[in-house]
């Protein structure tokens, strides 16, 4: 309590801070909630931070890139990529130009077609209170609900459970009476209560090939935990504590091509394991060691959550602190090594982000090898976490402003990096349907842990996935006015907006710090959703298309819109909807889908689309992915899920 009343002291007269010459106030969140949680349990807890503020806030502004404009088409004209005039990012002209570039796969010429806007997004709040502050997240297939969870450790969230029972907290005669696990309709905002009895805190995630979400791993009695949650109206979690071989706290949970889940590291265990079926147990012979998680363990650790991603080969590429490496999960060795990515860490408590950038298939897909590349944006110096949370006075180092592009397929493959606008960490990465990716949410100082990082980065940035060989470059769009840091989240939604929530940079639920708890859910609408642009968002027509499909499997999705549509401006996505927390997306992959037929006017304003599907599990592990279709670059209504299996 005494740390709690000092820390009031100090935060108070710093909630005005000098921003750009402007005061700025973070707006003021929760009226007339009166009740505040701290955490009072474990001293062991303070391996993830503590301490006081010591030092103002300063969140510098990106530059007039991001003033914002409603949308506005005045002309659409053709261009050829590369006599495009930059990035247009302050273009003070609501104009929209239909981008031509030179693709790699599709029917016809060859090329995509993508409109060109001066849209730089906009922000909408979705859910004022959604009980629970995300620090994890999914979206479920089919029934279009977002799992949100924290942890049953703080024994107290923003909700009630509605009725008995509560949960009994562990080694004590108390009861835990708060909800801490919630299903979010993401159309209707309608939240359904889960209970949980054990714990999630920094836990993992895949879902498996019927949809359903397998949790692995968390804190304390959730440590060796399988939990699954099944798809249904009154389904709940079903636990299964001493599942796992080892603890799995901060670990990262991998989906193989036969669909299998491998599940790499945590806290104190530099080692793997594959998930066991439902219902059985692993014991310590079913546990692997990986010594190159020892070798990439800093003192301060930057090796937890490692990037995790199954390559297009059936390997497994696992980056941790600032190395990589291909592993072979049939023989379980190491078979190559990638360079070292310079200038600091990448994984937590540096906390970077990272992604597998979009696959690219053609129609009648029979190459040996796919590329499949991942890209790894900021972080922060190997000894951030040392200065913001165990000096004192805290010192925040600047985050890193580089991104680093690799072909995981290549065994001579080296990091291609580039300059983000601004530094980031604790940021998210979403892969749009359009092969764009969204960094979004975040800081520019400081490190991962309780009250360690400072000034919110608020600006999301797009960086554009481009198939002509001319290079990628970054936009920065409009600002949100809420501070997502440490612990946010994300879910790409069905009709292409992103879902952003969470952040909560404190050991329980608190409203009087620096940072509040954040319990607000916004929506964001990325640039594509320039109200302009409406005219070309196709209408799937799901009774009229395929959504179960085997390997290699030719399939139609029909699609309706407005007037003729050129075949050379379609683009089709399928994307596998990731585990969020701490800045990782785990299994989070999209993959362009070659056209193999475009059939016109199968009935007035509506054509068909003949699609071949991926040609097996390492492309796409078996399961449920959203399919969009884009057309001159603009996201469908609504995506349709798709089911592929063996």
């Amino acid at each position: 309590m005494t740390s709690l009343f000092w820390r009031g002291l100090i935060i108070l007269p710093l909630l005005f801070v000098y921003v750009n010459g402007e005061h700025f106030l973070y707006p003021k969140r929760h009226t007339g909630k009166a009740e505040l949680a701290g955490y009072k349990g474990p001293d062991s807890l303070a391996v993830d931070g503590g301490g006081f503020y010591s030092g103002p806030l300063i969140a510098d502004d990106d530059g007039s890139t991001a003033d914002g404009n409603p949308g506005g088409t005045t002309e659409v004209k053709v261009e050829n990529l590369g006599k495009a005039d930059g990035d247009n990012t302050n273009g003070s002209a609501n104009s929209v130009e239909s981008t031509q570039v030179a693709a790699k796969n599709g029917i016809g010429n060859g090329n995509i077609f993508e409109a060109k806007t001066t849209f730089k997004g906009s922000w909408e709040l979705f859910v004022e209170n959604a009980g629970v502050s995300a620090m994890h997240l999914i979206l479920l297939p089919k029934i279009n609900q977002a799992l949100m969870f924290d942890a049953t450790v703080w024994k107290i969230s923003k909700m009630k459970l509605p009725g008995p029972p509560c949960r009994s907290v562990e080694g004590t005669n108390k009861e835990d009476c708060y909800v801490h696990s919630i299903l979010m309709d993401v159309e209707t905002g309608k939240i359904r209560p889960l209970r949980l009895n054990y714990d999630t805190w920094c836990s993992s995630g895949a879902l498996d090939i019927n949809g359903r979400l397998v949790s692995t791993g968390g804190y304390n009695n959730g440590s060796d935990t399988v939990r699954i949650l099944d798809l249904c109206d009154t389904c709940g979690w079903e636990e299964y504590p001493g599942a796992l071989g080892n603890g799995r706290w901060y670990a990262t949970q991998v989906t193989l091509g036969d669909g299998r889940f491998m599940v790499f590291g945590g806290r104190d265990f530099p080692t793997y394991e594959f998930v066991p079926s439902q219902g059985q147990k692993n014991t310590l012979k079913d546990v692997i060691d990986f010594n190159f998680l020892v070798e990439t363990h800093d003192p301060v650790e930057n090796n937890l959550y490692p990037f995790v991603y199954l390559s297009t080969d059936g390997n497994v590429f696992i980056f941790a602190n600032n190395r990589s490496v291909l592993l072979n999960p049939n023989t379980q060795t190491i078979i190559h090594e990638f360079p070292v990515l310079p200038n600091g860490a990448r994984n937590y408590p540096a906390s970077g982000s990272a992604c597998l950038l979009p696959i690219m298939l053609k129609p009648n897909e029979d190459r040996r090898v796919i590329p499949s590349e991942v890209l790894i944006c900021g972080g922060a110096s190997h000894d951030a976490y040392t200065k913001a949370d165990l000096q004192r006075p805290k010192v925040f180092f600047p985050g890193n402003t580089d991104c680093a592009r690799l072909d995981i397929t290549k065994r001579n493959g080296k990091w291609k990096i580039i300059n983000m606008p601004s530094a980031r960490l604790l940021g998210d990465m979403v892969v749009l349907p359009t092969g764009d990716v969204l960094i979004v949410n975040g800081a520019k100082t400081g490190s991962a842990g309780w009250d360690d990082a400072r000034e919110p980065n608020l600006n999301p940035v797009l960086y554009k996935f481009q198939t002509d060989g001319t290079g990628s470059k970054f936009t920065v769009l409009n600002p949100s006015n809420i501070p997502r840091m440490y612990h946010s989240s994300f879910a790409l939604l069905p009709d292409a907006k992103i879902l952003i929530a969470g952040s909560n940079t404190n050991p329980g639920y608190l409203d009087d710090a620096l940072f509040p708890t954040e319990v607000r859910v916004e929506k964001f609408s990325p640039h594509y959703l320039d109200p302009n642009l409406a005219m070309f968002r196709q209408e799937i027509i799901v009774e009229k298309s395929n959504n179960q499909v085997k390997y290699g499997q030719k399939f139609t999705v029909q699609i309706r819109g407005n007037g003729e549509i050129d075949q050379q401006k379609l683009q089709v996505t399928v994307y596998s909807p990731p585990f969020v927390t701490h800045g990782i997306s785990m299994n989070q992959r999209l993959i362009q889908l070659g056209i193999v037929e475009f059939n016109k006017n199968v009935a007035p304003d509506t054509n068909n689309i003949v699609l071949q599907a991926p040609m097996n599990g390492n492309i796409a592990p078996p399961g449920y992915y959203m399919l969009f279709v884009n057309y001159n670059g603009v996201p469908c209504r609504q995506s349709m899920w798709v089911q592929f299996l063996p």
